[in-house]
């Protein structure tokens, strides 16, 4: 049966300089600075997929972490086959500021952003 699992270099998630940035001010904010960002995809939302952030302090063995600029974000094996190629960014505007998901994975999205189609 041939191997359909993505190629190692697909299954990356970038990290943008102003995610990076605010995740250290949430984790300063915390006081706790062996925190790392968990994001995660569930089932759910008015997509199919749901996105979630916590803090977390430890990863497994079926994590992977990505860092930049000493900001660490983990998600887990399974989240990483929806999020492969993602990049996770910070955006602040007019209408407010938030965690986006650039996700080339998602072929449709809900209005609020937190929740895609596959």
């Amino acid at each position: 049966m041939p191997d359909t699992a993505l190629p190692t270099e697909t299954r990356v998630l970038g990290v943008s300089e102003s995610a990076a940035r605010r995740v250290a001010f949430l984790i300063e904010q915390e006081g706790n600075p062996n925190l790392m960002l968990r994001l995660t995809v569930s089932g759910g939302g008015c997509s199919g997929f749901q996105y979630g952030f916590t803090f977390d302090e430890t990863a497994t063995d079926e994590d992977h972490v990505f860092e930049k600029d000493g900001t660490k974000v983990v998600t887990d094996d399974a989240s990483l086959d929806l999020l492969a190629g993602a990049t996770l960014d910070y955006v602040e505007d007019l209408m407010g500021a938030a965690f986006q998901i650039k996700n080339p994975n998602a072929t449709a999205s809900c209005g609020c952003g937190n929740s895609f189609a596959v």
